[in-house]
């Protein structure tokens, strides 16, 4: 069956470049807190109220009229628990990557203003938090120009990267493009390095992004204790940092602030930064620092390479 979208299932193989990590870092670590809260599907703007990654798992999503419990659920993300993290972060002077909704920035303008006085980047996580694939092309195209227009108000900085929520659509990467502006997309979870792509006639970034030790596992059951989220994040961390030696990685580990913003999971991300920044050879980044460095140190091939 034929598909209009390519797919590669071979990558780089058994042969993948050696990123050439700042410092010959033996791993990059980037730590992505996703802001949503206030975008989601809700009662004001689409007449249902979703509790998808909250303590009611997805069992929320698609209630017919107004749920305010999953209302407050999602509250506590943007009230507590982007605070919390802010702090943990802060008190370590470590960087991370902002997955941002352009509409959950404009309706918390504290927030907002937090992101533009910290140094993270902020990758688009969209206009709202909605599903690409469900959007028309004109649809899709309408919300990545409004979520580049709302971010350069809110956070004062058009987005450099783009991200879809779960996935994109057919188009996406296509329209990210033809807008322009975008120095890569992170819409793939196929890889532990960046690679390039053709998009039409240009040379595109792709910068994967992991669900793997995502802390949305929380959500789904897959983590309880904060040890759970603990232990997982290390063990992956500590394969990749053995394997570092001979074939550097990158790391991306996904915050939601409604679940680990939350005392007794922020506990297991606290214990995971401090065992993190416990090794030496750890390239602690922003998502625009492994593009730019990718690029630099990696340019895109030409048509005939």
């Amino acid at each position: 069956m034929a598909t209009d979208v390519p797919r590669d299932l071979v990558g780089y193989g058994g042969n993948p470049p050696n990123p050439r990590w700042p410092g010959e870092a033996r791993i990059a670590v980037n730590f992505v807190m996703n802001y949503e809260e206030g975008s989601e599907y809700n009662a004001l703007d689409d007449g249902v109220s979703e509790g998808t990654l909250t303590e009611a798992g997805a069992s929320s999503y698609g209630v017919k009229g107004r749920d305010l419990a999953a209302e407050g659920l999602f509250e506590y993300g943007s009230r507590v628990g982007f605070w919390r993290v802010r702090r943990l972060f802060q008190e370590r002077n470590l960087p991370l990557t902002v997955f941002g909704c352009a509409l959950a920035l404009e309706r918390n303008p504290a927030v907002a203003a937090a992101i533009r006085e910290s140094g993270w980047d902020v990758c688009s996580h969209g206009w709202r938090w909605v599903k690409h694939y469900e959007l028309s092309e004109r649809e899709e195209r309408q919300h990545i120009r409004r979520a580049i227009d709302s971010m350069q108000k809110t956070v004062g900085e058009r987005p450099l990267g783009w991200y879809c929520r779960y996935g994109p659509s057919v188009n996406t990467r296509r329209l990210v493009v033809e807008e322009g502006g975008f120095l890569y997309d992170s819409d793939a979870y196929n890889d532990e390095l960046p690679y390039w792509v053709r998009v039409g006639n240009k040379a595109h970034l792709v910068v994967p992004y992991s669900l793997t030790a995502n802390d949305s596992k929380f959500g789904a059951g897959g983590f309880f204790t904060a040890s759970d989220y603990f232990t997982f994040v290390k063990d992956g961390f500590d394969m990749l940092y053995r394997e570092g030696r001979t074939q550097p990685k990158m790391m991306s580990l996904g915050l939601h602030l409604r679940l680990i913003g939350h005392p007794s999971r922020a506990a297991g991300l606290e214990r995971v930064l401090d065992y993190i920044a416990g090794h030496s050879g750890v390239w602690f980044t922003r998502r625009i620092d492994i593009a730019r460095h990718w690029t630099a140190t990696h340019p895109a091939p030409t048509p005939a390479d």
